[in-house]
C-alpha cells in the first residue's frame, strides 16, 4: 500500500503550491528559477482556480515529494481538447516509488472526466528515467523542440 495520496490543488493551496515548486527547482537543479522571485498569493490563488490547470501534488504527511503542471489546451482543428505535462518531478529520495505513475495516473482520470482526447509530455534526450516512465505510459515521437524568444536577442529581459 502507497504511503502518499495525491491531490489537484485550487485557490486555497498557496503553500502546497509553493513547496511543489521547491520540488522542481530540486529535481531540475533549477532553484533559482522555481523558489526566486515566487508569485504572491493572489497571483498563485487566481493560476489554482483556472480550470484548464491541473496541477496535482503527491503528499506524504504533510509534505509535498512530488507534482505534475499540466495544461489543457483546447484544439482549432476539432472539437476535443488535449493535455500538455509541463512539469513533472519527484524528491529524488522518494522516485522508484511509483509517485510520478500515480500523479499520471491522477492526470489521466481528471482527462478521462473531462473528455480529453489524448495526453502528451516531451523529455530531454539523456533523461533515461523520464523516457523510460513515458515509454511504459504512452507512444514515443521523436520531434524537435525550438524556444523562439519574445524579445529581441539585443535587449535585455
Amino acid at each position: 500500500m502507497r504511503s502518499f495520496r495525491i491531490r489537484r490543488l485550487g485557490p486555497g493551496d498557496g503553500v502546497l503550491f509553493q513547496q511543489m515548486n521547491t520540488v522542481f527547482g530540486d529535481a531540475f537543479d533549477d532553484p533559482e528559477t522555481y523558489t526566486t522571485d515566487r508569485p504572491d498569493e493572489s497571483y498563485v490563488a487566481d493560476f489554482l482556480a483556472q480550470d484548464h490547470i491541473h496541477a496535482l501534488v503527491a503528499i506524504e504527511g504533510q509534505e509535498v515529494i512530488g507534482g505534475l503542471v499540466g495544461y489543457e489546451l483546447r484544439k482549432f482543428e476539432r472539437v476535443r481538447s488535449e493535455i500538455y505535462i509541463y512539469d513533472l518531478a519527484v524528491q529524488a529520495q522518494h522516485r522508484r516509488r511509483g509517485v510520478a505513475t500515480a500523479l499520471i495516473k491522477h492526470l489521466r482520470e481528471l482527462a478521462t472526466e473531462r473528455g480529453i482526447w489524448i495526453i502528451y509530455v516531451q523529455a530531454d534526450y539523456g533523461d533515461d528515467p523520464a523516457i523510460a516512465l513515458y515509454t511504459k505510459l504512452g507512444t514515443r515521437e521523436d520531434v524537435m523542440h525550438f524556444d523562439i524568444p519574445v524579445q529581441d536577442a539585443g535587449r535585455a529581459k
